[in-house]
């Protein structure tokens, strides 16, 4: 990674020559704004006005992790809202943190294309039983013989108390003091790049968490035109919103350039609500650009988005946000309400055999028809010239397991692993990029329920009742909901990260990492433009991917019972791949493709791809 001068922050505090430290904090609410620096001589200092509520103070030689915080017209010490690092929590005094003097080895590192992402999602706190960064490191080489591409980390910015899925966090540019601080991330991601694994940072803009979070005091940060289910919005296009704006970009461009990650997954970008000409999300998009021309390597920004909007990846040519690609729901909908059985809330509308075979050519089942569960119209047709790659899908993350009553996993809710290896082959096979999420790979039973370690108890029976009421007609009464705030339930949440050899959980590991290994050198698997789909008698999906001599055609029996393929064999073809074979944990014997066994995938192509 080239070196090259990282822009200085707007705000927070900004490392200059000579151990000096430029604090500078935006508080168009108050009159006065006083920089505390404890365990010291210094004290209080008054920090001087710059107009349009900037406030900023400029002291020489400050040693590395000061503590430091702001007080807002003589009132209560404050955390600095750009803080990089909280040491002592959240509601704790901010420490300086300077970023260039990381020792990164990573210069060699050029990042991962959009079309080799392979994208493993993992919560830092449950991944490993010490959950911390430093801990995630050794297991990286597992992940890289895997098939692994790239890291999305959950979000990792400052949330009250040790447990938390990190989407009520509060402050954006402060790593998770209980998962390493800046310090452990910085070295997490040297780590994954020299396994050659990018990290993708999950990261919240449309909302902060309820608690510990004070950003009302020092200004606007926030809008009442428009809501949010968790919170108020964020203020993109109001008074004041320049800063807001700015605050968020410069977010952006740390974490890409100072901190090294290789992308963002922008958390539910339908929830960030901006009516003016340049949407923020445009911004980003832009600011991230930047970073990878300076520092000549991929970056991706990825949105998460139930709207099925192709405008979100449309560039801005042709009127859209440019963002590389979004999360597409229809997928994972289709393949779990067929698999599971389940008809509820908005699985209601899914389970169809014919919705798979519409789910690996296109990545919008909704495209403004009607939807049944909202009662309108839904979606709008993806543009032609969209390729498959622009779009991640998944057969679990951490929203459909863990937003369940007790967050139970795939494997918990399907009679048979065939099922199992079915989903997971449709979801390797797809022409799009696909998502794991942690331990999926062996079909981890342990759940993912929703997790907090708020410290007030009002919110804490709050967030109960919230989840107890949410599901009490799903579970057979709130006793089933396990106490979001007990650390029993975070604890519950933790791999077994074991995959015994014999087992069928050694098997699926295996099947995994072959169809990832085919995925890299399977010519059709490269293609990501060419691909049609066919629903033969209702019982047998024919997936045909790529084109030419090199094209690969998969076959899914959606059924318990045997089925003829749609087609034989033709000379030159043979089977690159049948999930029931035995060292998948099916009972498939040999190459040979008379039927298709129950819930069965199928992989033919060209003998030289063998």
């Amino acid at each position: 990674m080239p070196t090259t001068n990282v822009r200085a922050r707007r705000t927070g505090a900004v490392a200059l020559e000579d151990n000096a430290v430029q604090w500078r904090v935006w508080a168009p609410n108050v009159e006065r704004v006083d920089l505390v620096l404890t365990g010291g001589p210094r004290g209080t200092l008054a920090m001087r006005g710059e107009g349009e509520g900037f406030f900023v103070h400029t002291e020489p030689d400050v040693v590395e992790a000061q503590r430091y915080a702001f007080r807002l017209n003589g009132g209560e010490e404050r955390p600095d809202p750009c803080s990089l690092w909280q040491p002592d929590g959240v509601a704790g005094p901010s420490a300086v943190v300077r970023p260039g003097r990381f020792e990164w080895s990573d210069n060699p590192w050029k990042g991962v294309a959009r079309r080799d992402l392979v994208i493993y999602e993992l919560h830092v706190g449950t991944f490993t039983p010490e959950g911390t960064f430093d801990a995630i490191i050794p297991r990286l080489p597992d992940l890289k013989e895997l098939g692994i591409t790239a890291l999305e980390v959950m979000p990792v910015n400052q949330f009250p108390g040790g447990r938390n899925w990190g989407y009520d966090g509060v402050l954006p540019y402060a790593a998770q003091n209980t998962y390493g601080g800046p310090y452990g991330l910085a070295r997490l991601v040297d780590a994954a790049h020299a396994q050659g694994i990018a990290v993708i940072l999950d990261v919240v803009y449309n909302h902060f968490g309820p608690e510990g979070s004070y950003f009302r005091e020092f200004g606007p940060y926030f809008t009442d035109k428009y809501k949010t289910p968790w919170g108020a919005a964020m203020n993109y296009d109001g008074p004041g919103s320049d800063a807001v704006r700015d605050f968020v970009l410069d977010n952006v461009r740390m974490w890409l350039a100072e901190f090294h990650l290789d992308g963002l997954r922008l958390d539910a970008v339908h929830a960030i609500y901006d009516l003016g000409a340049r949407h923020i999300l445009a911004s980003i998009k832009e600011t991230a650009n930047e970073v990878a021309r300076e520092q000549e390597r991929e970056i991706v920004i990825i949105g998460e988005s139930d709207l099925n909007d192709p405008r979100i990846i449309r560039p801005p040519q042709r009127s859209g946000h440019g963002l590389d690609a979004q999360w597409s729901d229809d997928f994972h909908h289709a393949v779990h309400a067929h698999l599971t059985g389940e008809r509820r809330a908005y699985y209601s509308e899914y389970g169809q055999a014919e919705q798979i075979a519409r789910a690996l050519e296109t990545p919008f089942l909704f495209a403004w028809t009607y939807s049944p569960h909202r009662g309108r119209k839904h979606g709008a047709p993806p543009d032609p010239d969209l390729t498959g790659d622009q779009f991640v899908v998944c057969i679990q993350n951490h929203d459909q397991v863990g937003n369940r009553a007790q967050g139970d996993r795939l494997p918990a809710l399907i009679d048979q692993y065939a099922k199992q290896r079915l989903g997971s082959s449709l979801l390797l096979v797809s022409a799009h990029v696909p998502l794991i999420f942690m331990g999926e790979e062996y079909g981890e039973r342990r759940p993912f329920p929703f997790f907090c370690s708020f410290s007030g108890p009002e919110l804490i029976e709050a967030v109960r009742k919230g989840r107890m009421s949410e599901f009490k007609d799903l579970v057979g009464g709130v006793g089933d909901v396990p106490d979001p705030a007990a650390v029993e339930t975070f604890e519950s949440a933790k791999l077994s990260w074991s995959w015994p050899d014999g087992t069928e959980h050694a098997g699926l590991r295996r099947l995994y990492r072959d169809l990832l290994t085919g995925r890299r050198t399977w010519p059709a698997m490269r293609d990501f433009a060419n691909r049609s789909s066919r629903l033969v008698n209702e019982k047998v999906v024919e997936f045909t991917r790529g084109q030419g001599e090199s094209s690969l055609r998969a076959y899914f029996n959606l059924t318990a019972e045997n089925q003829s393929p749609p087609q034989p064999l033709v000379e030159g073809d043979v089977v690159l791949f049948a999930s029931e074979a035995r060292q998948y944990g099916g009972t498939r014997e040999g190459t040979r493709l008379e039927h298709l066994l129950p819930y069965e995938c199928v992989v033919i192509g060209p003998g030289r791809d063998r």
